[in-house]
């Protein structure tokens, strides 16, 4: 009885954060590397509030969306004794190399090998992406091959808008405090120089944006830009042959 009352569980997440994420990759939310404004774009803004409009209407009333386009809010605990407020966080952003517009996603169940992305030519191949393997007879979704799916990082947010969701209609659950934080311009290494770390009030928090279910990575670094110096002889080109 356990086992089907978690199986029946996980197919209602499941369910509802897949169609959170089919509305929301259909928001074009690309940064922008050169832009000097914050967001870098001004349409990440369309998406994030609607966020922050989604997490009132669940009943979060501290809900909101700052200057800097942060949308915060807390998930109240249900518990009677003090527990340490952690975080979950998701960005907005798409990358800027490949448009988010017009995205029309494909859903289908897996039956293994190629997958021919619409009529655009491309084809996610096994060999690849060994992950596939995993997925044999699940549910994808994935882009059409023109446009990038958006599921860097929008996957993140609909599980965490599912979760919380879910948490919001289950005050039965307990649990602690939770804080919920979603970001732009993570994509071009600015997602978090305006966040507000000391007000936030959380003593710990987990970036939902992953590559797989039960992944969970302890620490990272930032890879927002490499410099470097090379030491050896300079040389044109034009006469660099041989």
């Amino acid at each position: 009885m356990a086992t089907d009352t978690h199986n029946a569980l996980a197919a209602q997440l499941a369910k509802d954060a897949a169609e959170r994420f089919l509305r929301y990759v259909r928001i074009d939310t690309q940064s922008e590397e050169d832009s000097e404004s914050y967001p870098s774009t001004a349409k990440q803004l369309d998406l994030l509030r609607l966020l922050a409009q989604e997490l009132k209407e669940l009943g979060l009333a501290d809900a909101a969306i700052d200057e800097h386009g942060y949308v915060t809010a807390t998930v109240t605990s249900t518990v009677s004794y003090d527990t340490p407020t952690i975080a979950f966080f998701a960005h907005a952003d798409t990358a800027r190399e490949v448009t988010g517009a017009n995205v029309n996603p494909q859903r289908f169940r897996y039956g293994g090998g190629d997958i021919p992305l619409g009529g655009s030519g491309s084809v996610i191949r096994p060999a690849v992406s060994p992950e596939l393997a995993n997925h044999v007879g699940h549910e994808l979704i994935t882009t059409d091959g023109t446009t990038l799916l958006g599921a860097d990082d929008k996957a993140g947010i609909a599980e965490i808008m599912a979760a919380v969701a879910y948490l919001v209609a289950h005050p039965d659950v307990p649990h602690g405090t939770i804080k919920v934080a979603f970001n732009p311009d993570e994509e071009v290494g600015r997602g978090v120089i305006h966040f507000p770390v000391e007000t936030f009030g959380a003593v710990a928090a987990y970036t939902v944006d992953g590559s797989t279910a039960g992944e969970v990575q302890s620490e990272t670094f930032s890879g927002a830009q490499v410099r470097m110096k090379i030491h050896g002889r300079a040389i044109h080109p034009g006469w660099a042959k041989g």
